[in-house]
């Protein structure tokens, strides 16, 4: 077991939480609770400071932790038992967006894209950002048409997408042509 990090939250008002995790459930009989990090690294579900529940609520802070295959195993004096641990199952843990590290030029949350406008290059509106996959080889934006079509989505690249606007709330796309079906 590692001891966590102490971490000390940045000032300043939040824009509000920021989904990093889920409990997985319990781990060993005194009360671990196994924790699966929606972060770019395993342990980045316990570097933002105390995990919070969706009503807002500090619902865990770890003290200690450990690598699994599948995630963490944390230690929190708020789980006292395994059976404690099974019973927060499915719950997904939140962090205030203040303590979040700035994201590197080029790079950007998820939460700070979701609810953007996207944008034809001619300045035409496509629609709203309301989902970003990645399924392994890339990232992929979705939008919503305003016209209630069918969501779009396209590579999420420098190419195809070569304005991102968070001050202005909006991304501009240049989605490629797409190819004719062949017979």
């Amino acid at each position: 077991m590692q001891p966590v990090p102490a971490f000390k939250a940045k000032a300043g008002s939040a824009k509000g939480m920021v989904l990093v995790g889920a409990i997985a459930g319990a781990f060993g009989v005194k009360g671990e609770v196994r924790l699966r990090a929606f972060t770019e690294s395993k342990d980045g579900v316990i570097a933002y400071g105390p995990l919070y529940g969706e009503d807002g609520k500090v619902l865990l802070k770890p003290k200690s932790w450990r690598e699994l295959k599948d995630g963490v195993a944390v230690v929190a004096p708020e789980v006292k038992t395994r059976e404690d641990a099974e019973k927060l199952k499915g719950t997904r843990l939140f962090v205030p967006r203040a303590n979040l590290p700035t994201p590197a030029e080029d790079e950007f949350y998820v939460v700070d894209l979701l609810g953007c406008r996207a944008e034809a290059l001619d300045g035409q509106v496509l629609g709203e950002i309301c989902a970003v996959w990645n399924f392994g080889a890339g990232d992929i934006i979705e939008y919503r048409p305003p016209n209630g079509g069918p969501n779009v989505r396209i590579t999420f690249t420098k190419e195809t997408a070569p304005l991102v606007d968070l001050a202005g709330k909006r991304v501009v796309l240049d989605p490629p042509a797409p190819e004719p079906l062949e017979k």
